[in-house]
């Protein structure tokens, strides 16, 4: 009667199996959480970058940083121009704009298309906050105030990136050097 009682007491078999069909009741419900979050298209919510190709160049032989004329006047004072080859439409208020060089360091985004002395223009004109920047569409970066010295100096290589700002991904990032 002792070993029988022992026996019983020491038989832990049935703690296994319990286990196991608690974990696989836990995977499931996991599992089932997950694939239902995709189907439902709960994932779809995310910020996703637009796809586009963009360019960034020099948009002028003759650039003076000394310039006198308030661009798009004269279009000598025209900087870099930045080019949208393909892809999807980027809203131009989802858009900033960073130069980076030596003595330039200017971001633009809706609501402050011009810094100090420098500006962006799409067909001699601050961007609108309903506007794209489309297929075929160029920016151009230039002098926005009239009789000022834009930092920007010839021969000088200039970082130029175009972030979208929902997603905080960058779109374009280059440099190009103003002749």
């Amino acid at each position: 009667m002792k070993q029988l009682l022992r026996s019983l007491r020491d038989d832990d078999s049935a703690v296994s199996p319990v286990i196991g069909v608690i974990l696989m009741v836990a995977i499931t419900v996991i599992l089932a959480a997950v694939i239902g979050t995709f189907v439902l298209g709960l994932g779809d919510s995310l910020n996703q970058a637009p796809q586009s190709t963009l360019n960034a160049e020099d948009a002028s032989a003759d650039y003076s940083s000394n310039t006198t004329d308030v661009f798009p006047a004269n279009q000598s004072a025209a900087a870099f121009e930045l080019s949208q080859n393909g892809g999807d439409a980027i809203p131009f208020a989802d858009m900033r704009i960073v130069v980076d060089g030596d003595s330039t360091n200017a971001q633009f985004e809706q609501g402050s298309w011009n810094d100090s002395v420098l500006g962006v223009f799409v067909n001699g004109a601050n961007p609108s906050s309903g506007d794209e920047f489309a297929v075929g569409d160029s920016l151009t970066i230039g002098n926005s105030q009239a009789n000022t010295d834009t930092g920007l100096t010839t021969g000088n290589s200039y970082r130029i990136r175009l972030i979208h700002v929902p997603s905080d991904s960058i779109l374009l990032d280059t440099e190009v050097t103003l002749r």
